[in-house]
This record gives structure tokens, C-alpha cells and sequence, in this order.
């Protein structure tokens, strides 16, 4: 069957499913998008390898990662193979340089190794045909096609303005204490107001 390789397009609040997250992902040389609902765990392990911020202590991909890498064993690439019933299955393609296995696992987790392992994302045409769509540049969300802020739509549920009173000496504090306190959602909230002062 043929392959057709993904690449993460979005992150934002689920606006049908309390406390889930749309992980949308898009075909390299196309203009379908595949959304994908996802627990905000796994939203919070994309987000933070792709916002480059380092936790105190390793999340659980981290760990599969150490894991993985002490082991030398390499997760090549990731392979959504199925939908049945509106579930996505996944599978991890792994390697230890002799021989090739692969792991089933949920679609959410398998991203998050995605990014982490810097391995290509991959799914069938017909899985694409049957829950892809396509957008118009009209209706494309604003954060569509960029990655580099993605715990943006995470924080957005929060309210604004919180923090607009205090100094960035005062956010920076704030930041590393979230940090050290593993609230990454809060830390993003904290980073976003920094970064907005930052831009004007």
C-alpha cells in the first residue's frame, strides 16, 4: 500500500471534547489535513519537544527515549496504519541495526516519539480518503502550517491578562518556578506574555 508521510500542522483545545486537544497533521506534498483528538497529556509531551523546553525531570516519552538510546535501538518512523470506528492505530518502526520490529501504540504517544526520535510520520492514501480533509486558505486556522507555537492554542483556554501587571524580571522568576513545578501549561502562559513583550 502506498505511504503518504505527515507532518504536524497544528495543535489547539479541542472545541467538541472537554479537556482534549486537535493534534492536526498534513501530507508533506499536499493540502489534506488529518485531524486526530488526543489527550492532553499527549498534547502537553508534543508541545514541549517542539517549544524546545526542557522539564526538570524526564516525561515518559523522555524516559522511552533514554530508554531507547541506551539500548541502541532506534525508532525509524511512525506508521498510522488503521481507523476503525473513528480510532487511529499506530505503530512504532524500531530498529537495533540488525533487525526490524514494530511496536503497536496509541497514536498520541507514537507523535510524541515522533518528535522526539526526529522520525518521518507516515499513513495510508486510504486512510487520508476516508478521514482527511481538505481546507480552504480561507478557513485555514491561524496557527495552520506553523509548529513553532503550538502550546499557544494550549494556553488559549486560560484567561489573559494575568500577568501584564507584573515585570519580565517577575515572569522570569514565575517561569522557572513553573518549570521546576512541572505546570507546563502554565509555564507556556507565562512564555507567551514574555515573548509578547519581547515583539512590541
Amino acid at each position: 500500500m502506498k505511504k503518504v508521510r505527515l507532518e504536524i500542522v497544528g495543535l489547539s483545545y479541542s472545541q467538541t471534547q472537554s479537556g482534549a486537544y486537535a493534534l492536526v497533521l498534513g501530507e508533506s506534498t499536499g493540502s489534506r489535513r488529518l485531524p486526530i483528538i488526543i489527550g492532553g497529556f499527549e498534547a502537553q509531551a508534543i508541545a514541549i519537544e517542539l517549544e524546545k523546553m526542557t522539564p526538570t525531570r524526564p516525561l515518559t516519552h523522555d524516559l522511552f527515549k533514554a530508554f531507547s538510546e541506551t539500548f541502541s535501538i532506534e525508532v525509524t518512523e511512525i506508521l498510522i496504519y488503521n481507523l476503525v470506528e473513528g480510532i487511529f492505530y499506530a505503530k512504532l518502526v524500531c530498529t537495533d541495526g540488525t533487525r526490524e520490529v514494530e511496536i503497536d501504540a496509541r497514536t498520541s504517544d507514537a507523535i510524541a516519539l515522533a518528535v522526539r526520535f526526529n522520525c518521518p510520520i507516515y499513513t495510508y492514501e486510504f486512510i487520508l480518503k476516508s478521514a482527511g480533509i481538505v481546507l480552504d486558505d480561507e478557513t485555514l486556522p491561524t496557527n495552520e502550517g506553523s509548529v513553532s507555537s503550538p502550546m499557544e492554542e494550549i494556553s488559549a483556554s486560560n484567561p489573559e491578562g494575568e500577568y501584564q501587571s507584573k515585570s519580565t524580571e517577575e515572569l522570569k522568576n514565575l517561569l522557572q518556578t513553573a518549570l521546576d513545578e512541572e505546570q507546563y501549561e502554565l509555564a507556556s502562559k507565562i512564555r507567551d506574555e514574555i515573548n509578547n513583550r519581547k515583539a512590541s
